[in-house]
């Protein structure tokens, strides 16, 4: 029953719209329509779209990885009130998803002229998704030693360098695992790109792949091919680094 609908979607993609109508959903196309991929290609305006979006996920997550690999390592190493109190303050921000808090947001990012401004809607992405990065980076922190650090600082390591040089490395497998969750979120992401850019020469893909689906009129050969060609990035992206996310997973789950 999962796999039915991207059976459909897979299957829809390579028919034609007579077929579509006169055929069953899940049965095979009696000719693999290659051009529907074509049309969905430039229906996309892939090659700017595709740009947008990856520029958008590639700088939000790594911007989230070094913001929350720092706020993790100085929460669970501070071991105060202050920084518990921090942590805890880090940890409410995941109980509010930011569809709710959308027009306090948009009157925000209108008067930091954050309207048809990738960077701006960069920043908000990492401002709503830093708690559940700091979360992840908090749990898996508490697994590295402190021996380790403890001995660089014998040799003369300050906290700075000790972080880049030798904290920094082993959260490898957790970075990897955040790497694929919120690449996965922001890619897919419609609501954000869609209230702050409305300029067609910075939509992303998301908001792109809604124009091929119509109240009225929809051509889902077309539709169809065109959510293959938006996924398969992130597919592939999946598929790379499934070892370090599995593992970043599951490391640190008995302690």
């Amino acid at each position: 029953f999962y796999l039915l609908p991207f059976l459909v979607v897979f299957l829809y993609a390579f028919k034609s719209p007579q077929e579509i109508i006169s055929s069953s959903p899940f049965s095979l196309p009696e000719k693999l329509e290659w051009v529907n991929f074509t049309q969905a290609f430039e229906a996309l305006n892939f090659f700017q779209s595709f740009g947008n979006t990856f520029f958008i996920t590639a700088s939000a997550v790594l911007l989230l990885i070094l913001l929350s690999g720092m706020a993790a390592y100085s929460i669970v190493r501070g071991g105060n009130k202050f920084f518990n109190g921090t942590y805890m303050f880090f940890i409410a921000g995941i109980m509010i998803p930011y569809q709710v808090i959308f027009v306090p947001m948009f009157v925000l990012g209108s008067n930091l002229g954050f309207i048809n401004n990738l960077f701006g809607v960069i920043f908000l992405y990492v401002g709503t998704s830093l708690p559940f990065a700091i979360f992840v980076m908090a749990g898996f922190m508490k697994t590295i030693p402190k021996e380790i650090e403890e001995a660089a600082f014998i040799d003369g390591c300050s906290i700075m360098r000790t972080f880049w040089i030798i904290v920094l490395p082993m959260l490898k497998p957790v970075a990897a695992a955040l790497t694929i969750i919120l690449s996965l979120q922001i890619w897919n992401d419609y609501l954000l790109p869609q209230l702050f850019l409305s300029d067609n020469s910075m939509k992303t893909l998301t908001v792109m792949q809604s124009t091929l689906f119509s109240a009225f009129e929809t051509n889902f050969n077309v539709g169809f091919a065109g959510i293959i060609l938006s996924s398969l990035p992130i597919l592939i992206l999946f598929l790379f680094m499934q070892k370090h996310f599995v593992k970043g997973i599951t490391m640190g789950s008995g302690k």
